[in-house]
């Protein structure tokens, strides 16, 4: 099959943007946006005065104009907000979607996937979602088909219920997906696209659907049972940025406070292969060998993030990229996988950079509050009603409804972290802006070779240009793993 060599990561939030995506897309690979709260952050650009004007000329495209103009009258601010002006919040996800908050979502999803094609319609756009984040996917995964997403691809979690949904939406039927709720076993949550446009939803696109998976196990058990076609997978190892899965069996640390990963975490690609289904290799494989040698295990490529993250074209805040950039100029970049910061319970790699929440004072200095809610658990109240709760919340808040407070102790609010990563930090009180979190893969300090001639910044395409560079034969290797 001819196919894309390069998947440039689905980095949330926010980093992996339409400009990025573009940018790779332009040349001929697969271009990921992130969907991860992108209605918060289409609602933050605007009320930055959305420079350029580029949201409110995509959103122009949407099939609904009443919703596009409604999300304009309420987020746009002529001019932009003043500095020390805090951003309007939006509502929380709940088993009962806010109306506006689903417009949000389905808009900033169709107005990111449009942007990322541009006017070529050759390019390829996939969309990422995390599958943590279950209520928020079904009217995404609408507004990004409405812009004809070419690749849906999903992580953190066991995402079964996709191609059943995308089978239905592209249909113009309602999809219905289920979400956990602690001391009830699972909810159901419908969205059905003729009530959302408020007409007969068309027939639309059927985006393929690449799974997000670190074993072969899931793999077969994805490709068996799953609601529908399964179009292939994208294999990250523990060497990868972001959210990691788990070692199997008893978790064990290393010197450093690291989750230890084994033999039994690298992934048999000798067992996804034999599927016949397309695959594609991440975490550790950012280079041109490490191209030749996913291709020559059967792999149709390799998935990249971390080079992509730290790029001109990324969505990072100019000001976190340079001193990343510096850090691995002087050999100086770190990695700690954190096995407890995040809410999700899974363990989550961060970098080490000066002034950003993996430094214990900056950390300590914030006062914890969720105000943006995308990682929250729900569970079962005493009069049988559903409710929120999210491990980063006041400890206080989050044993009041339930929760346990040693699950809550040293965890980091990510959804407010990494949107002031990417420059949309909140304003709290006198003036103190939401402090950044950043996460890259363990390959971080690599990133140097893309900078030429003494150069301190880096395009999309130099590190595609690295990446297809020609090689040699493959070693044969076998996967580093991180804590190994």
């Amino acid at each position: 099959m001819n196919l894309p060599q390069i998947i440039q990561g689905g980095m949330g939030i926010a980093i992996s943007n339409w400009r990025l995506a573009r940018a790779v897309a332009s040349q001929g690979q697969i271009g990921v946006v992130s969907a991860t709260a992108l209605d918060a952050v289409h609602a933050r650009v605007l009320q930055d005065g959305d420079e350029g004007g580029f949201l409110r000329n995509i959103y122009k495209k949407f099939p609904i104009q009443e919703m596009a103009q409604r999300a304009i009258d309420r987020w746009f601010f002529p001019g932009g907000r003043a500095a020390d002006t805090p951003y309007r919040s939006l509502p929380q996800f709940t088993e009962k979607p806010n109306p506006m908050l689903q417009e949000l979502t389905a808009l900033s999803c169709f107005g990111e996937v449009a942007l990322a094609r541009g006017d070529d319609p050759s390019a390829i756009v996939g969309i990422n979602l995390l599958d943590k984040i279950r209520i928020p996917q079904m009217p995404s995964l609408y507004g990004a088909m409405l812009a004809g997403v070419d690749y849906v691809m999903m992580g953190a979690g066991i995402p079964r219920h996709v191609p059943g949904v995308l089978d239905n939406l592209a249909e113009g039927r309602a999809a219905t997906m289920k979400f956990d709720v602690e001391g009830a076993g699972e909810a159901e949550y419908t969205f059905d696209p003729s009530e959302f446009l408020g007409r007969p939803a068309p027939k639309l696109k059927r985006p393929k659907f690449l799974a997000i998976i670190t074993s072969a196990t899931l793999a077969l058990s994805l490709a068996r049972k799953a609601s529908g076609k399964v179009d292939g997978f994208v294999i990250e190892t523990a060497l990868a940025g972001g959210h990691n899965a788990p070692p199997r069996g008893q978790l064990q640390l290393d010197s450093r406070g690291q989750p230890v990963y084994g033999l039994r975490d690298i992934p048999e690609l000798d067992k996804v292969a034999a599927l016949g289904l397309p695959f594609w290799i991440g975490g550790g494989y950012a280079s041109a060998q490490k191209l030749a040698e996913a291709r020559a295990v059967g792999a149709a490529g390799i998935q990249v993030g971390t080079a992509f993250a730290c790029c001109e074209e990324s969505g990072m805040a100019a000001t976190l990229r340079k001193k990343i950039i510096a850090l691995a100029k002087e050999h100086a970049a770190r990695i700690f996988t954190d096995p407890f910061g995040s809410p999700t319970g899974f363990p989550f790699k961060v970098a080490q950079v000066a002034g950003t929440l993996s430094e214990k004072a900056v950390y300590e200095a914030r006062k914890r509050i969720c105000d943006l809610g995308y990682l929250r658990s729900a569970f079962k109240n005493a009069d049988g009603s559903i409710g929120f709760r999210c491990a980063s919340e006041p400890v206080g808040d989050y044993v009041r409804k339930g929760g346990n407070a040693a699950d809550a102790e040293n965890r980091v609010c990510l959804c407010n972290g990494l949107l002031a990563s990417a420059g949309l930090g909140q304003v709290r009180k006198n003036n103190f802006v939401e402090s950044m979190i950043a996460t890259a893969g363990d390959s971080l300090g690599e990133i140097v070779r893309y900078l030429k001639n003494g150069a301190d910044s880096y395009s999309a395409k130099d590190v595609l240009q690295d990446l297809l560079a020609p090689v040699l034969e493959p070693a044969d290797t076998e996967p580093e793993l991180a804590g190994a």
